[in-house]
């Protein structure tokens, strides 16, 4: 299958985090309006996230997550650049394989290299792709104060996932 266009594109791709403690309220939030694009040819792949597109249940979290945590006035995006390892979208089945993803992803003004572990699959709607990983907010910067520091973890629990075209 040859692919016309050079880079694969979704602009609606999901991420959802969390940083819940057990018998506490529910600290998630979820943003459908992430942009992944990937270059299939090399397996770069590239994300950016607007960090007041992140919806919570609850509306005050949402403005303490804004103003307080990420301060999105001042970093208004997170971005992540890396390379899927080994990746031949010629390998491709609608089977989800394994692959790792390297790169760096830049939030609240701090830039950390992190390592993911990605499913991809291709589904004759294009290249599907899901991540599940981990981050620590103290990596960024980003400090819980005190009063909260036992509702909500440093470790925030990751998910995206995307289908690219």
């Amino acid at each position: 299958m040859g692919f016309a266009q050079e880079k694969l594109i979704c602009k609606s791709a999901v991420i959802t985090f969390e940083a819940s403690v057990p018998s506490f309220e529910e600290v998630k939030a979820t943003n459908n309006n992430v942009t992944l694009v990937l270059n299939p040819k090399t397996g770069e792949i590239a994300s950016l996230a607007l960090m007041k597109g992140f919806r919570f249940k609850v509306a005050l979290m949402e403005e303490h997550f804004n103003e307080n945590y990420v301060e999105s006035d001042k970093y208004p995006k997170a971005i992540f650049k890396g390379k899927i390892q080994n990746f031949n979208v010629q390998n491709l089945t609608a089977t989800p394989k394994n692959f790792n993803i390297n790169g760096q992803l830049e939030l609240h003004g701090k830039t950390v290299g992190i390592s993911v572990l990605a499913k991809i699959s291709q589904l004759n709607s294009g290249i599907n792709l899901h991540a599940d990983f981990s981050v620590n907010a103290s990596d960024f910067d980003i400090s819980i104060p005190a009063v909260v520091k036992n509702k909500v973890s440093n470790k925030i629990n990751i998910q995206l996932s995307a289908l690219l075209k």
